[in-house]
């Protein structure tokens, strides 16, 4: 228990862990990153706010920005690889067993969205909690090809820490942005996905006779 929450608490504890053990806190920051979006049970670790913190002790000088920045990505990289690997697993093993509790028209349903918006999938779910340790999971689950779902999973998970980090960087110290974050968060990808979804509608109404 004392190491969970150690792990769930670390995005209000980053100094004086910094302070006490160095650059191990790189090492930290990668497995709690790994964990995140590798391991389904794990979903609930502080990912979007210790992102956002660690970026304010890099303009702080506590930390190294572009090597944080890379320990991340890399981390996020092979959170990507766990997931989907272990959804190919279970999707194989749904396959081949006919289980008796398996709603067949859901999970050809999940397939046939992953084939039509998988990639739209994995560039936003990064930035939504739970929905990004899920994502790449389904999407191995659903049988998405493996070259698709990396280089769209890595570009969304890239994404995500890049902004989040920079956000944290330049306007950490900013009292109303660090107290709404998650906020400004959703509202930016409101917003990405309203143009997402007006542009395609634009595009189909176009290619109308």
């Amino acid at each position: 228990m004392d190491i969970l929450h150690f792990f769930t608490s670390l995005d209000t504890q980053l100094g004086s862990v910094i302070a006490a053990h160095g650059n191990l806190i790189y090492a930290i920051l990668f497995i709690i990153i790994v964990c995140e979006i590798g391991l389904l049970p794990l979903f609930f670790l502080p990912g979007d706010p210790l992102i956002f913190i660690t970026g304010s002790f890099c303009k702080l000088g506590a930390l190294e920005l572009p090597v944080m920045m890379a320990t991340l990505m890399i981390a996020a990289l092979c959170g990507n690889l766990i997931s989907y690997r272990i959804g190919a697993m279970v999707g194989e093993s749904l396959d081949s067993h006919r289980y008796r509790w398996i709603n067949r028209k859901a999970l050809e349903r999940t397939r046939i969205f992953y084939k039509k918006h998988g990639k739209t999938t994995l560039l936003i779910s990064p930035f939504i909690a739970v929905v990004r340790t899920f994502a790449p999971f389904l999407a191995g689950v659903s049988r998405m090809p493996f070259g698709q779902y990396f280089i769209a999973a890595n570009i969304g998970t890239s994404f995500w820490i890049a902004s989040l980090m920079l956000a944290g960087y330049f306007f950490g110290e900013i009292p109303f942005v660090r107290e709404h974050m998650a906020s400004i968060i959703l509202s930016g990808l409101a917003i990405g996905l309203a143009c997402i979804i007006i542009g395609a509608s634009l595009s189909g109404s176009k290619q109308k006779p």
